[in-house]
């Protein structure tokens, strides 16, 4: 007997297991929650506790799918997130998430509820055929910037090749991107240039290709991105995204994450850290962090340690618990009060926040950008890969709030005082035209989630739609 759809829309929500991919799309998530709908989210029971925030604060509307994460002869046992994980396994982690798609269909099918559309990250497009078969829309959620996302996107659907006879800094141009913006092979998507060379297996390599071109098929894109900071992509529907309907609700990130617990342990808590700050002058620390998947090369740990002892800057560096430090850095910085180094997880939002922090030293992953636009803090780009040299010309060439820290890319080491250079430079009068913007910035990221900001508007235009399924 078939059921009757209810008056509150019922939305499947499928995170992609990075934590730079489902914690936005969790704080969309509780935001749609906020407002009335009903959501189901899809997860694996090493990822369930990720979900706890959200099924805490919206348990009559929230509830979880937790399904066994489907086995990969590429992927160790146990293995059901990609943090610390190298890149190379992302297009493993899309192909074998496929495999959910049987096990979701067959749940949607016996639930009491009819799911109404689908939300899924867009390395989980192997929800738009389920979408499908379902009859409903699927919305795609992009973790990344509106530009970030057309960029691998147009990859895919054009299929740039490099020439047998060009290096890494052959050119690669985007003309239906407005300003028509270029980039060094080296510098797009390594999931995209492994694909070109070869370099992943055949089923998992045409997977990945599937997955960016069923992204055209979807009903529109919601990007965690906001219209000051990527207005001109905005303005018309882009080629590179099948020309569909993008909503720019962000920034998704919280206002603050005072526990320091945000996706992770905190190694110290926020309040101990503030401590340690406040001993500080305002502006005068440079906080140094690459994420959850980036570790540094002994040679790139000992290249950035020389030249934050050479610049003689305050910093305050994550370093995480893999990376191996020149002996006797950390004990030297302790004993001068100039540094220090956290293992483990971190709690950014706070130390971003925090009057002291005057600059940060990013990989320039999009959570890691929006969490330092909302800030006011200026950037010191070291992008490493996927859509981090993406992201970084955005900063430095459009927004105004970033200065390259050095060339970037996994394992490429800079010199230490050039490095040394331009940290001395952004924290002194160098720095100031960055800094300034960047406070610009956060007024802006600010009044887009405010009331008759573009960011509301835009998840009220979303939220009417929803609300007609």
């Amino acid at each position: 007997m078939a059921t009757e759809r209810p008056s509150t829309p019922h939305l499947l929500v499928v995170p992609f297991p990075a934590q730079g991919h489902a914690l936005p799309l969790l704080d969309l998530a509780a935001l749609l929650a906020s407002r009335g709908l009903r959501l189901t989210v899809v997860t694996t029971p090493a990822n369930a506790p990720l979900l706890s925030p959200l099924l805490a604060t919206h348990p009559g509307s929230v509830q979880p799918l937790v399904l066994p994460f489907p086995a990969h002869p590429s992927l160790p046992p146990g293995l059901e997130n990609t943090r610390s994980c190298p890149p190379s396994y992302f297009p493993v982690f899309i192909h074998a998430l496929a495999a959910l798609r049987q096990p979701v269909l067959a749940w949607a099918r016996s639930h009491p509820h009819p799911v109404a559309a689908v939300v899924s990250d867009f390395f989980c497009a192997w929800t738009q055929p389920l979408a499908e078969e379902l009859g409903v829309p699927r919305i795609v959620f992009s973790p990344s910037g509106v530009l970030g996302t057309a960029v691998p996107h147009s990859l895919f659907r054009r299929l740039v090749k490099r020439p047998s006879d060009a290096d890494d800094g052959f050119g690669v141009s985007f003309p239906a991107i407005p300003g028509e913006p270029a980039f060094q092979w080296r510098e797009i998507s390594g999931m995209y240039r492994g694909y070109m060379e070869g370099q992943v297996g055949e089923q998992v390599g045409e997977a990945v290709r599937q997955n960016f071109l069923w992204n055209l098929e979807s009903w529109g894109f919601v990007s965690n991105t906001f219209r000051a900071l990527e207005g001109r992509y905005l303005d018309s529907p882009l080629e590179d995204l099948g020309y569909k309907r993008v909503w720019a609700v962000g920034p998704l990130a919280p206002e603050t994450s005072s526990s320091g617990d945000r996706g992770g342990d905190a190694a110290l808590v926020a309040g101990g850290l503030g401590a340690w700050l406040d001993g500080f002058p305002q502006g005068s620390v440079v906080y140094v962090c690459f994420g959850s998947q980036a570790v540094l090369t002994p040679a790139v740990a000992t290249a950035l340690a020389e030249a934050l002892e050479r610049s003689a800057v305050p910093f305050l560096w994550a370093a995480g618990d893999g990376a191996v430090l020149p002996e006797g850095f950390e004990a030297r910085a302790e004993a001068a009060r100039c540094g220090m180094v956290v293992r483990g997880w971190a709690p950014q939002v706070a130390i971003l926040r925090h009057a002291a922090v005057g600059w940060f030293m990013t990989h320039c992953g999009w959570n890691s950008v929006l969490e330092a636009a909302a800030a006011g803090v200026p950037m010191l780009a070291w992008p490493m890969t996927a859509d981090q040299f993406v992201n970084a010309r955005l900063l430095e060439d459009e927004a105004r709030v970033a200065v390259r820290a050095c060339a970037g890319g996994i394992g490429v080491a800079p010199d230490s005082g050039e490095l040394a250079a331009v940290l001395a430079g952004a924290v002194g009068e160098g720095g100031s035209a960055a800094r300034a913007r960047a406070k610009e910035l956060a007024a802006e990221a600010a009044s887009a989630t405010k009331v008759g900001g573009s960011s509301r508007e835009d998840l009220e235009r979303l939220l009417l739609e929803m609300q007609k399924l």
